[in-house]
């Protein structure tokens, strides 16, 4: 009897020499409107590495979450290019995205990698985690505790987000 050999997986923060591989997830997940760029990718590993997770499967990133962290409650537009929003002793983990690469989703990665943020926030005493989301993905996120707190003033990619609250 032959057994299916499981995948490694491995989450870790990044490290500039990731910045190739993020920002093609991201195109992969996003559509231009949304997506960040290169530029913004090197800007933010520049000032927080240590909020960017990446989810490996045999030596592979498929999956990454990422975000700055501030004392602001509502994550805000400006903090997508903005780093310097970003706050280390801040009171609220921002997440600005959740990408799964195409080939990988349905597969539990995203659930995987969400469950490591919201660990390592709370062990880090933040208040909690908010980030913004489309209708399709509420329950998503319902189902780590994310509060739905209406539409969201963003106007990020000219999309419709929601805003959505975890406290701890």
């Amino acid at each position: 009897m032959l057994s299916e050999k499981k995948p490694k997986i491995n989450i870790r923060h990044a490290v500039t020499g990731d910045l190739e591989f993020i920002t093609e997830l991201e195109a992969s997940c996003f559509p231009p409107s949304e997506a960040a760029d290169r530029e913004s990718f090197r800007k933010r590993l520049s000032v927080y590495p240590d909020h960017f997770w990446l989810l490996e499967e045999n030596g592979r990133v498929v999956s990454m979450i990422n975000g700055l962290v501030t004392d602001i409650p509502v994550l805000q537009d400006i903090m997508f290019e903005d780093a310097d929003y970003h706050k280390e002793n801040g009171d609220w983990q921002m997440i600005f995205g959740v990408a799964t690469h195409p080939d990988f989703q349905g597969e539990g990665y995203a659930s995987l990698i969400m469950e490591r943020v919201i660990s390592d926030a709370i062990k880090q005493d933040r208040r909690g985690i908010v980030l913004t989301c489309k209708d399709k993905l509420l329950s998503f996120y319902e189902r780590f505790g994310f509060i739905n707190e209406g539409i969201s003033k963003s106007e990020h990619g000219g999309a419709l987000w929601y805003d959505m609250r975890l406290t701890f």
